[in-house]
């Protein structure tokens, strides 16, 4: 009788220990902890304390379901071991110097609804396993050096509502997968090598309130569809080499208040838009790069 109390006073105490989730989770956390010099992170996780104690962790029902990191001097790798923490919610590593490679393993974080990793120096490609996450409302990997294209597939994730993925090197064309992001309020591609046309496609995002493509590559014309993003407040299209007139249609856009659209090479009476959209508060259609095309003033009503 008394060891059968002795193992019933250990097994409390392990699962107290444990901070009552499971050995699987609080092996995953240390594996990060581990992978990212965790000694010298701001706030240290003092690990002979319940988990649910640790710096920007948050447990509900024994699982750990918000991990939020932030400014917090992480430096190193994300383990592998990171997909163990298979109830987690909310991902927040931003503003560290997390380096190497976004591991496959995030695919097994099926209960994603926010992945915010931007601002490391993070490289390699986007994983393919991202796009599985059907459950996930937003995706934030700008402030990177991650190269590659945007994954093909990522129209899969029919939840999402906030694509940043600005200021990286990723490359190749815009994915006609991302008509099917239906929800999406905010795309932010900017500062990329991006090549290829602003897809006619995009006009399926109709709740779309900003789409910022400024400083890639792309070309050819603004689509016509573009006028069907009824509720666009923010349109950035700067330097890239875009040219003709633009379309008629864009006088739909009447919520817009900020337009961008200078060192590009349309044509037509660019200075007069700024009377088309009476909600404007940035306007700029300038050409200022050197050697740039000046835009001609051919008359369009």
């Amino acid at each position: 009788m008394k060891t059968l109390k002795l193992t019933q006073l250990f097994f409390l105490m392990t699962i107290l220990s444990f901070g009552q989730i499971s050995i699987q989770e609080k092996s995953a956390l240390i594996s990060l902890a581990n992978a990212t010099k965790g000694d010298a992170w701001l706030k240290p996780w003092d690990l002979n304390s319940p988990v649910d104690t640790w710096h920007g962790v948050e447990v509900v029902d024994n699982k750990v379901v918000s991990l939020d990191l932030d400014f917090n001097n992480l430096d190193g790798t994300l383990p592998n071991e990171i997909g163990d923490l298979i109830h987690l919610e909310h991902l927040s590593l931003f503003r560290n110097a997390i380096s190497g490679t976004i591991p496959t393993s995030i695919g097994k974080l099926k209960a994603l609804k926010e992945i915010n990793l931007a601002f490391n120096k993070l490289q390699g490609a986007i994983p393919n396993e991202v796009t599985t996450l059907a459950s996930l409302e937003s995706l934030q990997l700008f402030m990177n050096d991650l190269s590659g294209q945007i994954p093909r597939a990522i129209g899969n994730l029919s939840k999402l509502k906030v694509l940043e993925l600005y200021n990286n090197n990723l490359s190749g064309s815009i994915p006609q997968s991302l008509e099917n992001l239906t929800n999406l309020q905010v795309l932010v591609i900017s500062s990329n090598t991006l090549t290829g046309k602003l897809p006619s496609n995009l006009s399926q995002l109709k709740k779309l309130k900003s789409l910022s493509v400024f400083d890639n590559q792309l070309l050819g014309t603004i689509p016509d569809s573009i006028g069907e993003l009824a509720s666009l407040e923010e349109l950035v299209l700067s330097n890239n080499a875009f040219y003709g007139d633009l379309p008629n249609e864009m006088a739909k856009l009447s919520k817009l208040k900020i337009l961008l659209i200078g060192n590009n090479s349309f044509k037509g009476e660019l200075a007069q838009l700024e009377k088309k959209f009476p909600n404007l508060v940035e306007f700029d259609y300038q050409n200022t790069k050197s050697g740039g095309v000046l835009a001609t003033l051919d008359t369009e009503d």
